[in-house]
């Protein structure tokens, strides 16, 4: 799938299926709505899902009377293309520049730098056995 694009009330509904796995628009609606200081109609749920199903994005079974919604696109998926986005649109195509702004924020504890350190080491040491 090339390019994922969500809107910000698409990409909550995301994140309840690839949460909890395949819901039904109730579902959905119940743990969007604990989430939200303002609650959405059923009617609203059902139409983000109809949109994300006519995009490609999510899929429906019919279970008697309701339908149960899958998502057919990974987070993973999902994550690679936004931050693929962040990077062209925000830091002129240099993922250098984002990591530079991640490891400059004063709120990253040791042990996040640390894991991020032993990510770049592991990626540099692929890359040297791939030569």
């Amino acid at each position: 799938m090339p390019d994922v694009d969500f809107t910000d009330r698409e990409l909550d509904v995301m994140a309840i299926l690839w949460e909890g796995g395949p819901s039904t628009v109730a579902e959905v609606r119940e743990t969007l709505n604990a989430r939200l200081p303002e609650p959405l109609a059923y009617t609203t749920v059902l139409t983000i899902l109809r949109i994300l199903e006519e995009k490609g994005y999510v899929r429906h079974t019919e279970e008697g009377r309701a339908h149960r919604y899958h998502p057919l696109v990974a987070r993973e998926e999902a994550g690679r293309s936004a931050l693929e986005d962040l990077i062209g649109r925000i830091f002129r195509g240099s993922p250098e520049m984002l990591i530079t702004q991640l490891v400059s924020d004063r709120s990253l504890t040791e042990a996040e730098i640390r894991r991020m350190r032993e990510i770049l080491d592991r990626r540099l040491t692929e890359e040297e056995e791939c030569r």
